[in-house]
């Protein structure tokens, strides 16, 4: 019964303490190949900008953004911080029209936009 107990508590603690992270369900989803894609590209930015023809990816991209932006990705596991500095960059550089409605949409008031910029840049990104 005491053994029975203590695993429970453990548990209970473990789970309480366990470090929530978002799903990676798509995580084999291949950004490099949508980075070289225009066509994907305006699909996912579409998505993004006006909630229309989103992908099952897309959705639930435009789903925990705006909480991920605003907690420097917390959430984010290893891989999902390195795809968004990857897709950051790539559309800072390449893409600064999409980059910058964006931004404006999901960081209207620029809290976030150069804490970000200087995390790519103490990271090598080329932005």
């Amino acid at each position: 019964m005491k053994i029975l107990f203590v695993t429970l508590v453990l548990t209970f603690v473990v789970g309480i303490f366990a470090e929530e992270k978002y799903s990676t369900k798509f995580k084999d989803v291949d950004i490099d190949s949508i980075l070289k894609n225009d066509r994907l590209i305006n699909a996912y930015y579409k998505c993004l900008m006006e909630g229309q023809g989103c992908t099952p990816e897309g959705e639930e991209l435009s789903n925990i953004l705006p909480e991920a932006i605003q907690t420097g990705c917390e959430k984010c596991t290893d891989d999902q911080k390195l795809g968004a500095k990857k897709v950051a960059s790539f559309l800072i550089k390449e893409k600064p029209d999409l980059w910058e409605n964006l931004v404006s949409k999901y960081d209207p008031d620029g809290t976030f936009r150069e804490k970000f910029k200087e995390q790519l840049k103490n990271e090598g990104f080329d932005i």
